[in-house]
């Protein structure tokens, strides 16, 4: 992939978040002239340590994507686009919709619209969520399924994505979207729930307290470990059969919460979990057993989940025992 990225102009929305930074990281080692925009809002996933051992490497703009005309100006000369930011949280998605609906959809067509106007030959690639599923009629799901989002942030981020598809389409802009499942690693949120529960089963089994599953912990989930989604968004990007698609990440290895619980604890070698009801708001946008077909995006590119769920634990939770101070 090297020659693919050698001294390409690379902008990552989002670029101090989670995702953003493992793959700015990714892409230096790569050439690429790499660009992060993030309005590190307290409740996202920006953190200015995220960077901290590229900071020198990079560009950085403290800037928020519904900026529309700073947006503009630094998509003048991009050649990729790895269009990350977005509002994350299902639930902060339903006690403030109008937010979500700036960030994860009306921002998403500006941004398009820019490319359109300044810069057609951009190439895309959207980071889209497999929540807009809704609960599934069958597992594994593939890109087939019904979508019937079951809160406001899938039904805004099913727009977003929709926008690049059109866009690509009609216009020419050339965009792919990946639905990411769990994806977890170093410099995810950790300190609450509202980029991934595991963060916050991480803290809390790093801090000696215990960390909570609603309901009977028997729903069954897949993880994908954050270095195999930066490699999945680099083939996406570089591979002219994947422009104006759609595909699903995801892995053949299906846990419950229980065992996954049952796993974090064991690789920390301490560690306890304790079962709740449901509290109200979650019960209602609960999608039960949800595990994705990725065939689709491993047919075409290759790409394979390589890091199993034990080892991908081993290096989080090694990351945040030396870094707890960042991030609690």
């Amino acid at each position: 992939m090297t020659n693919e990225f050698s001294n390409k102009n690379v902008l990552i929305t989002g670029g101090l978040g989670f995702i953003g930074s493992n793959l700015a990281k990714k892409l230096l080692t790569l050439g690429a002239k790499v660009s992060c925009v993030d309005n590190l809002f307290s409740t996202h996933g920006g953190n200015p340590f995220n960077i901290q051992e590229i900071k020198n490497d990079i560009i950085i703009h403290t800037k928020d994507v519904r900026d529309i005309e700073f947006m503009s100006q630094i998509i003048k000369g991009t050649d990729f686009l790895f269009n990350l930011a977005g509002q994350t949280s299902h639930l902060d998605s339903m006690t403030d919709p109008q937010t979500d609906l700036e960030i994860n959809a009306n921002a998403q067509l500006s941004i398009l619209e820019s490319c359109r106007k300044i810069n057609p030959g951009i190439r895309i690639v959207f980071a889209s969520t497999r929540q807009l599923y809704g609960k599934p009629d069958y597992l594994p799901v593939d890109e087939a399924h019904p979508i019937r989002p079951v809160d406001v942030n899938g039904i805004n981020k099913w727009s977003g994505e929709q926008y690049h598809i059109l866009y690509n389409n009609v216009y020419g802009i050339r965009s792919t979207a990946l639905r990411l499942t769990n994806t977890y690693g170093p410099r995810m949120r950790v300190k609450d729930a509202r980029q991934t529960f595991l963060g916050i089963w991480i803290k809390s089994v790093l801090s000696n307290e215990p960390f909570l599953i609603y309901g009977d912990g028997s729903q069954l989930r897949d993880f994908n470990f954050v270095d195999d989604v930066t490699e999945a968004l680099c083939l996406a990007s570089i591979n002219k059969k994947t422009e104006g698609q759609i595909y699903n990440l995801g892995s053949e290895e299906v846990v419950s919460l229980s065992t996954l619980a049952k796993y974090l604890i064991e690789v920390n070698q301490s560690g306890e979990c304790k079962k709740i009801p449901f509290p109200e708001d979650r019960k209602s946008i609960d999608i039960g057993d949800y595990y994705s077909n990725h065939q689709n995006f491993t047919n075409l590119t290759g790409w394979e989940p390589k890091t199993n769920l034990k080892n991908g634990l081993k290096n989080t939770l090694d990351f945040y025992k030396s870094n707890k101070s960042q991030y609690w």
